[in-house]
């Protein structure tokens, strides 16, 4: 499946990628953070030694810093933890001007060409294949002596941060979003959510609406989705938005979500059409804890009139029932 254009939550992938192409490259990781840190711990940028980056540690105010540390270890082979900031005795010239503090991890990608305690290849490639795989997976790393496993993720431990001298990144799988009906609101969402960082699945029967022209880069199933569904699985981390004004095709989506842990359900139409769906589903036998789960009509009200600004509607209420969970 084709990975989004989104860097930001692709940084293993992307620094794979650049590997490929010959290059040498450093990833630099926010460790840990203090008041009003612009970008939240577990954010990544990627640097070349010949200066291209993706991604973002700060937003800005210290990135500048972070290629000159990353191109040393680059040079040196030997990662560093660097710590930026405005009240911090040690902190760099380049300060955050939101007040903050953060401390960035930058690891050289290989044996680089000085000592050699940069990240493995091996071990990048298996991190991006767990990934890949929708597996949850941690990465761990000593900060004296730059020891590096991945390993099960373990119950109720902390998710990103500094433990008793380690660094520890849980890497969730990719957010997805599935998107049953390959109309014209399906073609302003998905290169928005593509932006946010959301792999896109797109399901439709109809293959004139399904094409690779119409949406280019994107998992296109021309199925219906009882027959899709069970093959790719629902996981926690994916949302499922019904477009297609047909029952025939939404339906299915939407009982496959209630069977799920999907964090998102919703569903185009008007409220009138939502009330329809509801009696129908629950004909069907689905009670009132499975009905409330579907967003509809989907999209935050906005007052959204044609496709791009429904879709809009639609990311925003996805983004926020993905940042603020009820």
């Amino acid at each position: 499946m084709t990975h989004s254009p989104s860097s930001f939550d692709r940084i293993p992938e992307l620094a794979l990628d650049w590997i490929a192409q010959g290059r040498q490259v450093a990833i630099a990781t926010v460790v840990s953070t203090w008041g009003s840190a612009p970008r939240p711990s577990g954010s990544q940028m990627l640097i070349a030694k010949s200066g291209e980056i993706e991604g973002s540690v700060s937003g800005g105010c210290v990135e500048g810093a972070v290629v000159i540390e990353a191109q040393e270890a680059l040079r040196t082979g030997l990662p560093d933890l660097l710590e930026f900031g405005v009240t911090g005795e040690d902190a760099f010239s380049a300060g955050l001007a939101c007040g903050g503090e953060i401390k960035v991890l930058v690891e050289p990608v290989g044996e680089g060409l000085g000592v050699g305690h940069g990240i493995p290849v091996d071990l990048l490639e298996r991190l991006v294949a767990a990934r890949a795989a929708r597996t949850r997976v941690t990465y761990e790393v000593a900060l004296g002596g730059w020891a590096r496993r991945l390993r099960d993720t373990r119950d109720s431990e902390v998710e990103i941060g500094i433990v008793d001298g380690l660094y520890i990144h849980t890497h969730e799988p990719p957010l997805r979003l599935i998107i049953a009906g390959a109309v014209h609101v399906a073609q302003a969402l998905v290169p928005m959510a593509q932006i946010v960082g959301f792999d896109v699945v797109l399901i439709d029967p109809r293959e004139a609406f399904a094409t690779p022209d119409r949406f280019p880069g994107v998992a296109i199933f021309d199925d219906y989705p009882d027959d899709v569904l069970p093959q790719i699985g629902i996981d926690h981390r994916t949302a499922i938005v019904t477009l297609a004004h047909d029952p025939k095709i939404d339906d299915p989506a939407l009982e496959a979500g209630f069977k799920s842990e999907a964090f998102y359900i919703g569903a185009l139409g008007s409220r009138r059409t939502q009330g329809q769906r509801l009696e129908r589903l629950s004909e069907r036998g689905y009670g009132p804890e499975d009905l409330r789960r579907i967003h509809g009509p989907v999209g935050l009200d906005i007052g959204a009139l044609g496709p791009a600004e429904i879709a809009v509607s639609i990311m925003a209420e996805l983004v926020a029932r993905h940042r603020r969970p009820r």
